[in-house]
């Protein structure tokens, strides 16, 4: 797109906010999220890989093996992302990219069916786990792009935070349903056998037709996608990595408004991710939650979350993303300074806080607050991205996040490292806390460079370079 069209897109852009919003196109973009809960909620956090990990690979440290897998899975997501996204704007085919990536995702959902608990399945399964990741990943960087095709800059932060929220909420319904009526007890409410964790794979074969069924109604929905209007002649690979670069450069020389945030929302959306990562395990280990009561805390955390990224969308269209994040970011500092305080009984105007309770409190708060932010920094690159370069810089954001996935854990496993060799420190675990927290802390000392959107993003025009 021509840099002297900018201006002039951007105030039909802004003209066109008076007309009402497709209403059925939105809700079936926020239903692709409800299914997709499924690949977070159930396959990667709490069911599906700490079954892998603790099951299959008892015997064979699968936790190692898992982490592996995803980092390979994060380095290849890292370096192919941007270029894909570049790739499918130029062709015009954003839609039957989604389409295409969607089907692939549940199918290698669905064949996590066949991961049967013996170490000689291991391989297999931290594969597929890593794989459907890193497909999902790709997946999102259309999801997110099409934003900009189905509302406007004034509407936009509400409309990414009822998606955000309507991720939550699916999170919530499968983990019920895949709880209550397949792990629980002897194989569920269903009753299923149990024998070869035979309910366990069941989950993964209900995951996938969940995901199905709530991304058709935007699959087999006509919606025209902005690169549909300027499809350019495809380059090599090796060009699309060349214009990635001119993108970055670019960015820095001419927009630094846009350079800074892509780097300041990388860093604090890996403390977002460590609080659900890790949350589990702090409540566990050092809070007193128990194992089956931490599956409660996580649907409550996802009906939290939700709450938090809908009514965050709602004052972000009121406020502007800036104030919406870095409100929420300081307030999950802020959440999590007072709860590495509180693994001890407190007594707090007159009443005594149990570290269980203090967790549920303060956890829920974190909860609470992780979903503005997430929408927000959508809404926030959905109002600078030209519609007809969406992916590219959605995928440019997916990378710039992975390029520093490794920050948050890295801290705690050196953290870890330094308390487990330390005979006074009690509870080593609480490292999650410290790190986490300096983590967010760095990500909103760095965005406090970052400035209010004020149109498009200056990019460089690749036919012209």
């Amino acid at each position: 797109m021509s840099r002297t069209t900018e201006p002039a897109k951007h105030a039909q852009r802004a003209a066109a906010s008076a007309e009402p919003l497709n209403k059925w196109v939105i809700s079936a973009w926020s239903l692709w999220s409800w299914g997709n809960a499924t690949v977070s909620a159930v396959m990667v956090t709490f069911v599906f890989a700490p079954y892998v990990v603790n099951v299959v690979g008892e015997n064979s440290n699968g936790t190692q093996w898992l982490t592996i897998a995803n980092l390979i899975a994060g380095i290849i997501i890292a370096a192919t992302a941007p270029v894909v996204g570049q790739r499918a704007d130029r062709s015009g085919k954003r839609k039957l990219w989604l389409t295409v990536l969607t089907l692939i995702v549940t199918g290698l959902v669905a064949a996590c069916f066949f991961v049967r608990p013996e170490d000689s399945w291991l391989l297999v399964g931290v594969t597929l786990i890593a794989t459907m990741n890193l497909v999902d990943t790709l997946a999102n960087v259309h999801l997110n792009a099409m934003i900009t095709d189905i509302t406007d800059s004034t509407r936009m932060g509400r409309v990414s935070g009822i998606g955000w929220g309507a991720g939550y909420l699916g999170g919530i319904f499968i983990l019920a349903i895949a709880y209550f009526g397949m792990v629980s007890g002897e194989g569920g409410m269903l009753g299923l056998p149990t024998e070869n964790s035979f309910n366990i794979r069941m989950v993964a074969v209900a995951a996938a037709a969940w995901f199905l069924i709530f991304a058709l109604p935007l699959l087999l929905t006509p919606v025209k996608t902005a690169d549909q209007h300027q499809i350019g002649k495809q380059v090599t690979i090796w060009e699309s990595y060349k214009r990635l670069w001119r993108t970055v450069v670019g960015l820095w020389r001419n927009d630094r408004n846009t350079f800074w945030f892509f780097v300041s929302s990388a860093v604090y959306r890996d403390g977002l991710s460590g609080v659900f990562a890790y949350g589990a395990i702090l409540g566990t280990s050092v809070y007193g939650i128990s194992p089956g009561d931490i599956l409660l805390f996580g649907i409550a955390g996802n009906v939290i979350a939700a709450l938090g990224a809908i009514l965050g969308g709602w004052v972000d269209d009121k406020v502007g993303p800036l104030v919406v994040i870095r409100f929420s970011v300081g307030a999950l500092v802020a959440s999590g300074v007072l709860l590495f305080f509180l693994d001890v009984d407190r007594e707090i105007f007159g009443l005594t806080l149990t570290p269980t309770t203090s967790f549920w409190v303060f956890g829920l708060a974190l909860c609470l607050f992780v979903g503005p932010a997430q929408a927000a920094s959508r809404g926030f690159l959905g109002r600078i991205a030209p519609p007809d370069r969406a992916s590219e810089l959605f995928g440019l954001y997916q990378t710039a996040g992975r390029s520093v996935d490794f920050m948050t854990s890295g801290l705690i496993a050196l953290l870890l490292l330094i308390a487990l060799g330390d005979p006074d420190v009690e509870n080593a675990d609480k490292a999650i806390i410290v790190a986490v927290v300096t983590i967010l802390a760095i990500g909103l000392a760095l965005f406090s460079k970052v400035k209010a959107p004020n149109g498009y993003a200056k990019l460089p025009d690749h036919q012209l370079t």
